[in-house]
């Protein structure tokens, strides 16, 4: 803390969203010592993520709900004070290199906004290919001119004014193991699709293939995964399942809609439509005209205390 203290006026505000990342967040927080301040928005983790903030000098917030990525990182960007705001994940580390060249660059910014390198890390190997380098994210901006998109998932940084790009990068470390990355890639999956169905998205069979097919040729040919070796492989073939998985639950919720919606109508109509008399009915309906028009022949009337009496 004694390195922050010193750097102070630099003009920055670093802002994390958290949830259970006890294991990867200390490592973060060491590398940021260098801002004014350190804004953690915590999901109300269940492990030890807030004490691990507050032991690095941060400010701890709750936020008891989950709107999304987008909206719980403006939620945090509303928590900044600072001119500057550099946002980074639980997963993600500044290295000295990019500490340094944030420094240089908040002293004479050229621009509004700035987009980062991250360079990831899957089960050991770090990844040159796949899409995944240099894989630019804009991430250092000013406050007062950019916000995020109000997206569940893949949220970007929206600047209002100039964008330049840093030298240096992020080291990011996104998965433990193979497990997580198919954890996650299930979740993700499911945010997508809600995002893809709200926007009037649809989807077929044949889409659904395609869009998977595509996307491992994407990744492993034409992104040069191969080049990564078998972590390669095993990247374009899980983004390829992620495709899967996206548009197949894309599928089955439009198709959930639409029975929710035929169900709603059928009920409206069913509501609004008049009675459809049945043969037993129209006979019951024949015999009570046939005794009504007996009695009034007879001379009978019907008054409002229900007994039959002479006129």
């Amino acid at each position: 803390m004694e390195a922050n203290a010193a750097r102070q006026g630099l003009g920055l505000s670093v802002i994390i969203i958290t949830k259970n990342e006890a294991a990867r967040l200390g490592d973060c927080l060491a590398s940021v010592q260098f801002a004014d301040e350190i804004i953690v928005l915590d999901g109300c983790s269940t492990d030890a993520t807030a004490e691990i903030a507050r032991a690095h000098g941060a400010q701890v917030h709750q936020a008891p709900d989950w709107p999304g990525f987008g909206p719980q990182k403006n939620r945090a960007l509303a928590l900044a004070t600072k001119p500057w705001v550099l946002s980074i994940d639980a997963d993600e580390c500044v290295t000295p290199e990019l500490q340094a060249e944030i420094m240089r660059t908040l002293a004479q910014p050229a621009y509004d906004g700035y987009q980062i390198a991250r360079l990831s890390e899957f089960c050991g190997k770090k990844i040159h290919h796949s899409g995944w380098w240099p894989d630019y994210v804009l991430r250092l901006f000013r406050r007062e001119l950019g916000a995020f998109d109000n997206v569940l998932v893949h949220e970007q940084v929206l600047v209002r004014g100039r964008v330049g790009k840093l030298k240096s990068w992020f080291l990011h470390f996104p998965f433990d193991d193979l497990a997580a990355l198919i954890t996650k890639t299930n979740r993700y999956s499911s945010d997508a699709a809600q995002m893809m169905a709200s926007k009037g998205r649809r989807v077929g069979v044949f889409g659904l293939i395609t869009h998977s097919v595509w996307t491992f040729i994407r990744i492993y040919l034409l992104r040069r995964g191969f080049l990564d070796g078998r972590h390669g492989l095993v990247l374009a073939a899980t983004a390829a399942s992620g495709s899967f998985l996206r548009y197949s639950k894309l599928m089955f919720l439009n198709e959930a809609n639409q029975r929710a919606q035929a169900s709603v109508s059928h009920k409206a109509n069913a509501q609004t439509q008049p009675k459809v008399l049945s043969e037993a009915d129209k006979h019951s309906q024949s015999s009570l005209l046939t005794q009504v028009n007996t009695l009034s022949q007879s001379g009978l009337s019907n008054p409002s205390n229900g007994r039959v009496e002479p006129k």
